[in-house]
């Protein structure tokens, strides 16, 4: 049975690592070709549905990983990392900097994927967090937990949208309710979760590549304005692709603006910028600004590579057609339609490990019951937004970007990455049918 080639894939891939030491890219690799072997396919056909999931995913992922990387880089070497995080120690002082980083990650989460997200903030959180002298990841778990809720809930980001247009649901309607969702489970999943930790649990090491730890003196580091601006630059350039798209679809100006809101087209121009803004303004020669780009090239190429394997071993699972086979169990179910949304979407992320195809999945399966039961199409794409980003283990890329950038054991990844995505998840939930005895 596919669930029994899910548990043992998984029960195999934690073995190899855990107990054999084995390294992940490899891991991730021989379990994804066993997965798919105990599913039926021929050894050729496995090895050409890894063949595809690493490409899938590299094809998507290498260029935003890649330029966000040296954005971040470039700007924890010239001082502009440092900078922002001292204006917004100080302004917010030292017993907030939760806040400060929420608030940042929050509003940068609304137009960031979250792959692209996560590369653009992780410098700042590693400053941030050296420079008001506390553990990394209690800075860092708020930060990926309002990256991750906003992916999850609002559009324009692909899961959300996707599913938007499954419901035919309002896309405005959708944003709005879903940043009402979100404030209570980022509150809930970050700096509340972060509690329930012993200081030392929170404390990583940074992983070699990604962070400059030098203290640059006040007149080595860029102003506050140019800080800001060129590390939010893939934000702005994002953003207005939407507002176009929003409120002048039909100008002639929307193709100009889908291609520079392009993610990895807004990522190249912001590394561009940077070399001058963080380089050769700084006083910095081109020799110098290269070798910070290929630093950070270097300090993310296993990064990269596993998280590839991780999308190899989804594709497995995906061909394999087990999320078809948990479909057929779930379509005769009585429950609430929000409910069975969440469920089916949630039963797909933990099986398949992709948070699109879990939530588009669901929404194919229960997209009837909206003309059946007159469920607001608005909170059943929250419904399977929250359902999609439910416990992200090994199969989900997210799960090992989570785990590469902050230097963590499985374990650990578990602990903090999984039951945080997992408690978003659940307050999603809750607020979905919360709002529904108000607008349902």
């Amino acid at each position: 049975m596919p669930i029994v080639s899910i548990i043992i894939g998984v029960a195999l891939l934690l073995v190899l690592m855990m107990v054999f030491k084995l390294n992940a890219f490899i891991s991730l690799i021989l379990v994804a070709l066993v997965v798919g072997i105990l599913e039926g396919m021929s050894p050729v056909d496995a090895m050409a549905s890894v063949q595809s999931g690493l490409g899938s995913t590299l094809g998507s992922l290498t260029m935003i990983i890649i330029f966000g990387a040296i954005l971040g880089k470039l700007m924890t070497d010239s001082g502009g990392a440092q900078r922002i995080a001292t204006t917004l120690i100080r302004v917010f002082g030292k017993d907030r900097v939760q806040l400060a980083a929420v608030l940042t990650a929050s509003v940068t989460g609304i137009a960031l994927f979250f792959e692209t997200g996560v590369v653009v903030l992780i410098p700042l959180v590693f400053t941030i967090a050296a420079a008001a002298g506390v553990p990394i990841l209690y800075v860092g778990m708020p930060v990926i937990a309002a990256l991750i809720t906003m992916h999850g809930f609002v559009p324009p980001h692909p899961g959300p949208t996707a599913i938007a247009s499954v419901f035919d649901a309002n896309i405005g309607q959708t944003l709005i309710l879903g940043i009402i969702i979100a404030i209570p489970a980022i509150i809930i999943a970050g700096p509340l979760f972060t509690k329930l930790f012993k200081k030392e649990d929170l404390e990583v090491e940074i992983p070699k590549g990604l962070f400059n730890p030098k203290e640059f003196t006040e007149e080595e580091m860029p102003g506050f304005a140019t800080s800001i601006i060129t590390s939010l630059m893939p934000v702005i350039l994002i953003a207005s692709q939407v507002i176009v798209e929003i409120f002048w679809p039909e100008s002639s100006v929307m193709p100009f603006f889908d291609f520079i809101g392009n993610p990895n087209v807004a990522l190249l121009i912001s590394v561009l910028i940077a070399f001058f803004t963080f380089g050769l303004n700084r006083g910095k020669k081109m020799e110098d600004v290269m070798k910070s780009l290929a630093e950070a090239v270097s300090g993310i190429a296993l990064i990269l590579l596993i998280i590839a394997a991780g999308g190899a071993f989804k594709q497995v699972l995906i061909d394999s057609h087990i999320d078809q086979y948990i479909s057929d169990i779930m379509i005769g179910s009585t429950l609430s339609p929000l409910i069975l949304t969440w469920l089916i979407a949630a039963i797909l992320r933990v099986a398949v490990g992709s948070a699109t195809v879990a939530g588009m999945t669901a929404a194919g399966i229960v997209a009837p019951l909206i003309a059946a039961t007159g469920a607001s199409p608005e909170l059943m794409v929250l419904a399977a937004g929250a359902g999609s980003i439910t416990f992200s283990h090994v199969n989900d890329a997210g799960f090992w970007i989570y785990k590469e950038y902050f230097n963590l054991t499985i374990g650990q990844t578990l602990k903090t990455w999984s039951v945080m995505v997992t408690i978003i998840s659940v307050v999603g939930l809750a607020g979905v049918l919360i709002l529904d005895l108000f607008i349902g």
